[in-house]
């Protein structure tokens, strides 16, 4: 019987935000390329940061009815207390990045590029990061009604504290994939789940889908 090799957790690299310079809301356009700057309880009609670069930046208190990310590069920064009932970042590539506190009905991640992605106490909706390369990612404390990681290829990811509605992984490549933390009501695609580990009561929770997914009828 091969070896099962040893499950390797996400790790993060806390971004270096002390002595930022204060910004200005007007500097937060497409295209711009922002360093160490933090800005603050930002109230606005949308906010659109497309092909933008971001990095060493603190954004805290964000409302608006639509975040645009798209194609953006986030490096080495944090945000928390956003209230975005859209959040579309196609494309981008995150990295070193700490989201703590936020709130969004729809995240559009689809082929994204994620490293060191860290939530924090978080309220999603529909998270979209099919296609997407994620590595070192955890969502703690968090509670999300569908995230979609199908077509995606993930590496040292956890949701300790999660409740997550449904999970789809779907032609997903997982390595390192740990969800024993995570309260999962709902899976698609247990034939990609090779890589990940689960508890023993999740499997218990799952054998319904298990016996269904290899055609199997469980009768008393």
């Amino acid at each position: 019987m091969p070896k099962i090799p040893a499950l390797v957790a996400p790790s993060f690299d806390r971004p270096p935000l002390d002595d930022l310079d204060r910004g200005d809301p007007s500097q937060l356009t497409p295209r711009a390329s922002l360093e160490g700057l933090s800005f603050r309880d930002l109230r606005l009609d949308g906010l659109d940061l497309e092909s933008a670069d971001l990095a060493l930046c603190r954004v805290v208190g964000v409302r608006a009815p639509e975040v645009s990310l798209r194609y953006a590069n986030v490096t080495e920064s944090a945000w928390s207390g956003w209230d975005v009932p859209i959040l579309r970042a196609a494309r981008a590539s995150w990295r070193d990045l700490e989201i703590e506190g936020t709130r969004s009905g729809s995240v559009e991640a689809y082929e994204s590029t994620w490293n060191g992605v860290h939530f924090v106490n978080c309220r999603l909706g529909f998270v979209n990061l099919r296609g997407a390369h994620l590595q070192d990612i955890a969502f703690t404390d968090c509670t999300i009604d569908e995230l979609d990681l199908g077509q995606s290829k993930v590496t040292r990811f956890a949701a300790p504290g999660t409740r997550i509605s449904q999970l789809i992984v779907e032609q997903s490549t997982l390595q390192h994939v740990d969800l024993r933390g995570a309260d999962l009501e709902g899976l698609t695609g247990l034939s990609a789940l090779r890589g990940a580990t689960i508890s023993s009561l999740q499997l218990q929770q799952l054998a319904p889908l298990l016996a269904a997914d290899r055609g199997i009828s469980v009768r008393d």
